[in-house]
C-alpha cells in the first residue's frame, strides 16, 4: 500500500535562541488527512518546533518542506500564504474589534484558490461566535477567545493548522468543547499539528504522536499505542 502524500516534512532541524541550541535534529512528518500530536514536558521544544515551521525562529540546520516546496528560510508571511495557519497560545485576538470583524479581517482564499471557509460555515461550526458576533474581543471569556482564534485561522482556508496549547487556562468543560472542535476538523481531513499539555486528550484526538525531550525526538508512533502503554506514557510524559 502506497504511503499517503506528505504535506509537511520537518527533516532534522536545528534551531537556536541566541547561543542556546534548542532543537537538535528534530524531525516529523504530516501526511494528507493526518492529525499529529506533538507532546513533551515543559521546555521540551514543542513551541519552538512550531515557530521554526512558521519561520519565526530561524532554522540553522536541516530542512522543512511543505507540499514539496522548501520553506526553511522563507519569511513567515510567505509561509502563511502557502497554506499554513497558526493558532498561537496567547490567541492574539484584536481586542477592540468585534467577533465578526476579527473573522472578516482574516478572510482569504487558500493558496490553491479555495474559499471553503466563510462566515456562514464558521458560524455553523461555532454557533457561540454567531451569538457573540457584535461583541468586542476584549469582552470575551478565555474559552470564547480560543474558539475565535481557531475560527479566525479557518477563515484563511489553510491546508495545515498548527495549534499551540489550545486548552491552556481553560475550564475543563471548555477544554472538552475545544478538543471536540479539533477532532471535527481532523475528520474533515484538515492536517493538524497539536501541541498540548493535556497529553491524554491530545492522544485521543490525534492519530499520530511525536514526543520531544530536551529538544530531541524520543518517540514517534500511533497515538493509540502510546495511550495503551501506561509504563511508556509515564516515562515519556510523566502521566
Amino acid at each position: 500500500m502506497a504511503e499517503p502524500e506528505t504535506v509537511l516534512d520537518v527533516d532534522k532541524i536545528n534551531s537556536f535562541y541566541g547561543e542556546a541550541h534548542i532543537l537538535h535534529d528534530v524531525h516529523l512528518k504530516v501526511h494528507k488527512g493526518e492529525s499529529v500530536a506533538l507532546l513533551g514536558r515543559n521546555g521540551a521544544g514543542k513551541t519552538t518546533t512550531l515557530r521554526s515551521i512558521l519561520g519565526l525562529t530561524p532554522v540553522k540546520g536541516g530542512r522543512i518542506t511543505f507540499k514539496g516546496q522548501d520553506i526553511t528560510h522563507l519569511p513567515t508571511n510567505e509561509i502563511a500564504n502557502l497554506g499554513i495557519g497558526w493558532v498561537p497560545d496567547d490567541r492574539r485576538i484584536f481586542p477592540t474589534l468585534t467577533v465578526q470583524q476579527n473573522l472578516e479581517i482574516a478572510r482569504k482564499k487558500s493558496a490553491s484558490g479555495r474559499s471553503d471557509w466563510n462566515l456562514d460555515r464558521v458560524y455553523s461550526h461555532f454557533p457561540m461566535l454567531k451569538a457573540l458576533a457584535r461583541h468586542k474581543g476584549e469582552n470575551l471569556s478565555g474559552g470564547e477567545q480560543q474558539m475565535l482564534s481557531i475560527a479566525r485561522t479557518l477563515m484563511g482556508n489553510p491546508d495545515l493548522i498548527l495549534l499551540d496549547e489550545p486548552s491552556e487556562g481553560l475550564a475543563p468543560i471548555i477544554v472538552r468543547e475545544v478538543m471536540k472542535i479539533i477532532e471535527e476538523l481532523s475528520k474533515m481531513n484538515i492536517e493538524i499539528i497539536l501541541v498540548e499539555q493535556n497529553s491524554v486528550l491530545a492522544l485521543r484526538v490525534c492519530s499520530k504522536v511525536y514526543v520531544l525531550d530536551d529538544g530531541k525526538n524520543v518517540f514517534e508512533g500511533k497515538s493509540e499505542d502510546l495511550l495503551k502503554n501506561g509504563e511508556l506514557k509515564k516515562e515519556l510524559l510523566g502521566i
